[in-house]
């Protein structure tokens, strides 16, 4: 079974290098690298990286990231390269050392199923970075994720924890879902969806154990204020499609902070833009936050999707 390692990148560089050696480290490694590159020079990054990967440059939307087509052109590739099972990883997370060979051992059991590993959350990287051994001593699985003991499986029927961060899928299986939903652009949404998709084609949902990633740290804000538009439009293509809101946990924070409200009779959010912050900025103190601005009708969510957290 040949595998290839998908990534999709638009800055983080720093990151996507750890990811790099952490992959070079790997007991078994790669037969594939792609990486998708959105509007991004990623030439110096990857320089001499081992294992060598693919670069495909994919454009930006002007409405932001357009994530879910990325990784649709990352599978693309992988697949016309012949791989057989395909293995997405966020640019923020270092495999761990069996990542790749977990995925693999655990594909031929479950070819009708999605493969999530567990992804503990580093601190912040001391100086000089964060060591290239030992960072399952320095992170714990996410709370809200299952966590496998390394060797053990865990079957599922909740899809809407799938996230992004790390799954593995054969190609047969990926072709069966149809990649993900391209209307999704910018933040949050498009892994919710792809879970639902899968569910709906009768596809599992197995956690892995032992197929761990570890999350590089980087500031960010709860809720995500910079994303606010994105999550209200992506949440409403969410519901066209499945009749449900998805991150009602960031939906209800941004309420509480008058920057979105809820009319429950009309099904509908009305956005009231937070400050101009960029992608990656930490936003300015809650008390400092407009409490009244221009309304746009837009629409709602759940689980706090931390696909990008």
């Amino acid at each position: 079974m040949r595998t290839a390692v998908i990534t999709v990148v638009a800055g983080r560089h720093t990151h996507l290098t750890r990811q790099q050696q952490g992959l070079a480290a790997a007991t078994l490694r790669p037969d594939q690298r792609v990486i998708v590159a959105i509007d991004d020079d990623i030439a110096a990054a990857v320089h001499g990286a081992d294992p060598t990967p693919v670069v495909i440059a994919h454009p930006r939307s002007p409405l932001g990231l357009p994530l879910a087509a990325a990784r649709n052109a990352g599978a693309k590739r992988a697949i016309a390269g012949g791989a057989d099972l395909l293995i997405f990883l966020d640019v923020d997370c270092i495999p761990g050392p069996d990542l790749i060979l977990r995925y693999k051992q655990a594909a031929p059991a479950g070819k009708r199923t999605l493969l999530c590993g567990p992804v503990a959350y580093l601190p912040p990287a001391p100086p000089g970075g964060y060591p290239p051994t030992g960072l399952d001593r320095l992170a714990a699985p996410h709370p809200a994720r299952p966590a496998p003991a390394d060797g053990n499986t865990l079957d599922s029927a909740e899809h809407e924890l799938f996230w992004s961060l790390s799954f593995a899928l054969t190609t047969e299986v990926w072709q069966e879902i149809g990649g993900f939903t391209e209307d999704y652009v910018g933040y949050g949404g498009e892994d919710t969806d792809f879970g639902q998709s899968a569910r709906a084609h009768g596809i599992g949902l197995r956690w892995i154990g032992g197929a761990t990633a570890f999350h590089q740290h980087h500031p960010v804000s709860d809720p995500p204020y910079e994303h606010l538009a994105d999550i209200l439009r992506n949440a409403a293509i969410f519901h066209r499609r499945w009749g449900w809101w998805p991150m009602t946990g960031w939906l209800t924070k941004f309420e509480r902070l008058g920057l979105a409200h809820h009319d429950a009779a009309a099904a509908t959010w009305t956005a009231r833009r937070p400050c101009p912050c960029p992608p990656d900025t930490p936003p300015p103190p809650a008390e400092q936050l407009p409490r009244v601005l221009h309304v746009d009708r837009l629409v709602d969510t759940d689980t706090g999707n931390l696909g990008y957290g």
